[in-house]
């Protein structure tokens, strides 16, 4: 509206106002909601959830108002609308990852038409823009219009108007006479005018046509919906399309369905040529393919401007001295003082800034939340207060959480933040990416891998990414800039301090220190000599003087952890608390590399990781659930973003009952899990839990199986670059060349399920009116089947619960063959279903005893730890496990335990 020249907002509080409440959009990604129909899920049962239509719209109302003058073209610099380019990518991301879906509970949405269509065209990806609308036309068209979602019960003849809330399974009553919209009809034809498809246009326009109701005066009324009348339901549900439906009311009553009567009125405007596109898209939201690279916007709606993106580097050394050193090896930097007059941030610096942005005392607006600027935002170039500001990333702040202590994580971090910013970086301009190098990289064993990194960079390509090295002052030329105009100070105000990046005050000339080099530690260091269990018992006296005679860290850790759990963290010894002496094992292991002692030590001061509540989220927004909890243990499930503080609890509850070093390691997975799934997701197919515990469990069993006869590596021991490479060699594709024993132990413990999986489980339940039962854990076949439909997320996990209870991973894996072997022979027998309840758990027992009895194994040994040759065998073949499989299955069925549905072709009269 303010585009076409109306003025809507007057002053100042009203700008402060709408800030705010950008602040708030931009976290759409990841708060559930009710949705576009204000129901949550599809059950109607008060539960909100994560749609893909109210994300997309969020996505594109930030694209829209960001370096928007809300005064219009008169407007001051005062009154533009900030957006933080980071939370509009990640709400990129996650629009990005749930679709073609609507919800974990809607498979599909007609809310989602004018999400990706007219007016709010908040997708940049053709293709996923293409398969989305056509499963929505595949799922919804009907001739009355489209269904706003299956199993709709909205103003259907069959829906109690007096709840507010459906019964369990009441959904199933509105199957197949879900109310149609010609609403949709009408955004179907604004789309074909917008894309020039003639074709659509006109399809839907003749669909429309009949659908129009008319006034006394003759002028077309838009009905709100076509309903099935209580007596034609029975019939309806019998025969799909098979009756006709009457429209609402709209217009009779005098009272109009305004939605629909506006978008028409558009729509016939449209076309009939009588107004065009640009004039009801006055902010340009849709722009054709071939004209998006001439288009200049702060970010674009649209698809990558640069193909082959080149990301701008500035090496900055943190002094003179490190400056003067690293010039010996032909490596070329700057120093904070060399790059005068532009300042160098850290990113926790510019939060401090944009803390100013939106507050207003009158209204109580306190101005933008604590949250850390991204990779992408610290690419920009900022004035501020008259100052050029240059800002490096989060990954270079200085951190207490021992990761930063290992250089190849720096070294990973700054590839993947290259990456990231390559694949996401959507503006005109170039990123300008900050590498900070500090005297502490390039300590001892340090200094090679910083080195090579270095080289790298002046030979423009770093991971796969084209880099350019050049001057601060050169890059400014061809980088984004962003005035921070809310920073405005009157004569009476106090001009808030910045602390920008110092150069440290070495003489230029003295000698680097270069520790020796230290090599990895080896296994003995990192183990205690003395046995916990024999000192707890001790006293305190005892314990304290033993600490003091032994040099060992591991010892020292394993005594202060009985002193600690004792006496707690502020008791008094003569070198300080308890706590002061933990801190120091931290540090001295962390400089050793004594990566276990590190980590022992960190569990018992609580360490939290930074950004472990983000990367959560990162896997959250991909339609994954997370549990944390040690493997064979109670596991918590997080299926909703949450703060560090309950993560850390969580951490500390579940992870810390069998070795304490498990509660730092699986935030470090945490992490590496929230940055392999943003660029690789790929690697996650086939999971829909990411279950922490279990990717531990199969990284010791790698290791184990790299180990062969020797004895295995500890994971605990291994650098937190050494973990994060395991984690990424168990999450590719199994080897052919290992025993299947090994395979199904790692994709168990993976939670992998084979493509379709969850899909051929509900044909199953289809067929099993009793329902399925595996380690205790009954899937029951009502409500499931009237609650859920067979393609939405939601049923997924729930069979992921059902598999829950499993405590072995190998076994896990013959459950899900087995049930992909059931579901096989069930399809091709659609004669047949199972009469009582299929108890999983026994059908393997007796395809083991068959397989005991063809290779001669001693009867009796039924027990699941002596099932390893029956776990080693190949899947397929005649004397393969679904071979055994089938034939328990086909055995339980000729038992009598089936009943030969009505339509049996064996049945002659």
């Amino acid at each position: 509206m303010i585009s076409s020249g109306l003025q809507v907002i007057y002053n100042t509080d009203e700008v402060s106002f709408i800030q705010n409440l950008v602040f708030c959009v931009e976290r759409a990604y990841r708060v559930p909601d009710f949705g576009v129909w204000e129901r949550g899920s599809k059950y109607n049962n008060g539960s909100p959830e994560l749609h893909s239509s109210s994300v997309g719209l969020a996505k594109a109302a930030l694209e829209a108002i960001n370096g928007f003058n809300l005064f219009g073209k008169q407007g001051c610099s005062w009154s533009v609308i900030f957006v933080d380019f980071d939370a509009h990518n990640r709400n990129r991301q996650t629009l990005c990852s749930l679709l073609p879906r609507e919800s974990r509970s809607h498979n599909t949405d007609a809310a989602l038409l004018p999400c990706l269509s007219y007016p709010a065209f908040a997708l940049d990806d053709e293709v996923l823009f293409s398969q989305t609308l056509d499963k929505i036309i595949r799922k919804l068209k009907g001739k009355y219009g489209f269904k706003r979602f299956l199993r709709d019960g909205y103003r259907t003849a069959l829906e109690d108007k007096t709840r507010r809330y459906y019964k369990p399974a009441e959904i199933k009553l509105f199957d197949g006479i879900e109310c149609e919209f010609p609403l949709f009809f009408i955004f179907m034809i604004i789309d074909g005018v917008f894309r020039g498809n003639p074709a659509q246009v006109k399809e839907y326009q003749d669909l429309l046509d009949p659908l129009l109701q008319h006034t006394c005066e003759g002028c077309p009324v838009v009905p709100k919906y076509y309903y099935v009348p209580a007596d034609f339901v029975e019939l309806e549900k019998k025969n799909p399309g098979s009756q006709k439906r009457f429209p609402s009311n709209s217009g009779c009553d005098g009272k109009f369905f305004l939605w629909g009567q506006a978008v028409y009125i558009i729509a016939k405007l449209l076309a009939d040529k009588l107004i065009s596109p640009k004039d009801i898209d006055p902010i340009g939201r849709y722009v054709a393919p071939e004209d998006q690279r001439n288009v200049s916007m702060r970010f674009s709606n649209q698809g990558p401007l640069e193909n082959d993106l080149v990301v701008h580097v500035a090496l900055i050394a943190e002094s003179q001295r490190l400056q003067v050193f690293l010039n010996t090896y032909g490596i070329q930097t700057q120093t904070p003082q060399q790059v005068e007059p532009i300042q160098i941030w850290a990113q926790k610096e510019l939060v401090k800034a944009y803390f100013h942005l939106g507050v207003n005392d009158k209204l109580g607006l306190s101005g933008r939340p604590d949250r850390p600027i991204g990779c992408l935002g610290t690419s920009k170039i900022y004035r501020i207060l008259g100052k050029t500001v240059v800002c490096y990333s989060i990954i270079f702040d200085l951190s207490d959480f021992y990761m930063s202590q290992d250089v190849m994580m720096l070294i990973d971090d700054i590839k993947n933040a290259l990456q990231f910013i390559k694949q996401y970086w959507k503006m005109h301009g170039r990123p300008l990416f900050v590498v900070l190098i500090r005297e502490d990289n390039i300590r001892g064993s340090r200094f090679n891998p910083i080195l090579d990194m270095l080289a790298a960079f002046r030979k423009g390509i770093v991971g796969g990414v084209k880099v350019h090295v050049d001057r601060v002052q050169t890059l400014i030329s061809g980088a984004v800039v962003e005035q921070l105009d809310f920073l405005r100070i009157t004569e009476t105000e106090e001009a808030p301090v910045f602390k920008r990046l110092e150069e440290l005050d070495l003489p230029k000339h003295s000698k680097v220190k270069r520790q020796s080099s230290t090599p990895n530690a080896s296994e003995l260091e990192q183990q205690p000599d003395v046995n916990i269990n024999d000192w707890k018992s001790k006293s305190t006296y005892e314990i304290l003087q033993k600490f003091n005679d032994c040099n060992c860290l591991a010892s020292q850790a394993l005594l202060s952890s009985i002193l600690l759990k004792r006496e707690g963290p502020n008791f008094i010894t003569k070198d300080g608390t308890v706590a002061e002496h933990i801190e120091r094992i931290y540090r001295r292991a962390g400089s050793k590399k004594l990566w276990s002692v590190v980590r022992f030590a960190a569990s018992l001061l609580g360490k939290l990781v930074d950004s472990l509540a983000p990367s959560i989220t990162n896997v959250l927004v991909q339609g994954k659930q997370v549990t944390l909890g040690a493997f064979g243990q109670e596991e918590e499930v997080i299926s909703n973003p949450l703060s560090p503080g309950v993560i850390k609890k969580i951490i500390y509850e579940k992870c810390h009952l069998q070795d304490e070093r498990e509660a730092v390691v699986q935030q470090e997975l945490v992490i590496h899990i929230g940055w392999i799934i943003s660029n690789s997701p790929e690697l996650f197919s086939g999971m829909l839990k990411i279950r922490i515990g279990w990717i531990i469990h199969a990284m010791k069993y790698e290791l184990k199986i790299r180990a062969g006869d020797m004895p295995a590596k500890d994971l605990y021991q291994m650098s937190p670059s050494e973990v994060k490479q395991l984690l990424l060699d168990i999450l590719q594709p199994q080897q052919q060349g290992r025993g299947w024993l090994n395979r199904r132990q790692i994709d168990g413990s993976l939670n992998r399920a084979p493509a379709g999986f969850y899909d051929r489980v509900w044909q199953i339940l289809e067929r099993t009116p009793n329902g399925l039962i595996v380690a205790g854990k009954f899937l029951p076949q009502q409500p499931t089947l009237s609650d859920m439909t067979m393609y939405e997320m939601n049923f997924s996990l729930l069979v992921e619960d059902m598999l829950q209870n499993i405590d072995q991973p190998e076994y896990r894996q013959i459950i899900v063959e087995l049930l992909m072997v059931i579901s096989v022979i069930l399809e091709r027998n659609p004669e047949l279903e199972f009469q009582d309840k299929v108890d999983l758990d026994k059908v393997v027992q007796e395809a083991f005893h068959d397989f005991q009895k063809d290779h001669g194994l001693p009867k009796g040994s039924e027990k699941q730890d002596d099932m390893t040759a029956f776990y080693n065998t190949h899947p397929t073949g005649k004397k393969g496990t679904c071979s055994y499989l089938s034939k328990a299955v086909i055995t339980l069925l000729l038992e009598g335990e089936m009943k030969p549905s009505n339509d049996d072709p064996c049945t002659i009269s």
